[in-house]
């Protein structure tokens, strides 16, 4: 069921999703459907001459993140998000790689040297590392179907200068089925064109130009699934696969870092299932469910659970952690690889940061 938000406090209008002034809180509009937020990033092509790779041949599917290492460590490593191997170069010794670059990547036109490993293991190495010429950007605009405009945005449309349609900074709120909030996104949304929807009597399709990270394919049935309303049961992400798992605690952290917790006194006991902690989202994952119940947010990273040891997360300290099947997480994530290449032992940091925020950890 598609909740009913508040439109300049007589207006009413069905929609998850919620376009709000950042400045003063005003609703420009409601609707139900956004175009364009649901597509796969813009991707950038790269060629790895003189491949070598450190194990078997990388095909398909690499890995949902790639770090490129640099042999000059005048560079730091990079990121490349969702990376797939697309093969050997026909002709060449090269392999084609895909991927989301961040924005620490190397300067425009840097070729040089790198090693690959996904954070897991070294992937292979080669002797030059080049940046093919991307594609023309043709992102999609965002379109707002079935839109309940409020006076404001009514004013502004009927006002129709490059000003008024100027709407600088606006926050697009979704929220689930029930009406709780779930996430948002940070616009700076501009008025291309807008015309009456088929969807009802006074609402308007309205189109955007606006930056906007979209969400990519493999993302889009968690979010369907978190729009049906938090899991009633632990583990519902279990099955999921890492780029899955990931998108999941992408929603449980946007989620739980806007619900207000109730403190539970201290010396409260918390039980993690750990059969499933296979890699890194999966560990936050059973972590946050451990202590604040299926779909439960302590933590998404180290830094994240030293602050939610701190408080307001339903957590006083002392307390303690029966964490079960811990082994699981201690064969997968005990030799893990920094952004540079240099192993790590995941499972030790986190326990040593919950002892040193009052949590004692049984492991069985």
């Amino acid at each position: 069921m598609i909740p009913t938000v508040h439109v300049d406090g007589e207006h009413r209008g069905q929609g998850r999703y919620t376009l709000t002034d950042t400045e003063s809180g005003r609703v420009w509009g409601v609707c139900a459907e956004v175009e364009g937020l649901f597509r796969e990033p813009r991707r950038g092509t790269y060629e790895l001459f003189g491949w070598v790779p450190d194990e078997a041949e990388v095909r398909g599917w690499v890995g949902s993140r790639v770090w490129p290492v640099p042999e000059d460590r005048t560079l730091d490593a990079w990121l490349l998000e969702d990376a797939e191997s697309l093969g050997r170069s026909p002709g060449t010794d090269g392999l084609v790689l895909t991927g989301v670059d961040d924005c620490l990547g190397p300067p425009e036109g840097h070729r040089a040297p790198v090693r690959l490993h996904d954070g897991y293991r070294w992937l292979g190495s080669c002797r030059e590392f080049a940046r093919l010429l991307a594609p023309e950007d043709t992102s999609p605009p965002l379109v707002l179907r079935g839109l309940a405009p409020g006076d404001r945005l009514r004013r502004a449309l009927a006002t129709g200068t490059r000003r008024a349609l100027d709407l600088e900074e606006a926050w697009l709120e979704i929220r689930d089925d029930s009406g709780e909030p779930l996430t948002d996104r940070l616009l700076r949304p501009k008025v291309r064109t807008w015309r009456p929807s088929s969807c009802g009597t006074d609402l308007i399709d309205l189109e955007l130009g606006t930056e906007l990270a979209p969400v990519p394919g493999h993302a889009r049935p968690v979010w369907e699934r978190w729009f049906a309303g938090p899991p009633e049961a632990p583990g519902a992400w279990a099955e999921l696969e890492t780029r899955q798992r990931g998108a999941w605690l992408d929603l449980v952290r946007e989620r739980g870092c806007r619900i207000k917790h109730q403190d539970r006194p201290a010396r409260h006991t918390y039980e993690l299932d750990g059969r499933h902690i296979t890699d890194e989202p999966s560990l936050y994952l059973a972590l946050g469910e451990a202590v604040n119940g299926p779909g439960g947010y302590f933590g998404g990273c180290l830094d994240a659970l030293v602050d939610c040891l701190r408080g307001n997360f339903a957590y006083t300290a002392p307390a303690t952690l029966l964490w079960r099947d811990a082994a699981t997480a201690r064969e997968h994530l005990s030799r893990l690889l920094t952004p540079e290449g240099e192993q790590y032992d995941l499972v030790a940091l986190v326990l040593e940061v919950l002892t040193e925020g009052g949590m004692h950890v049984t492991c069985t």
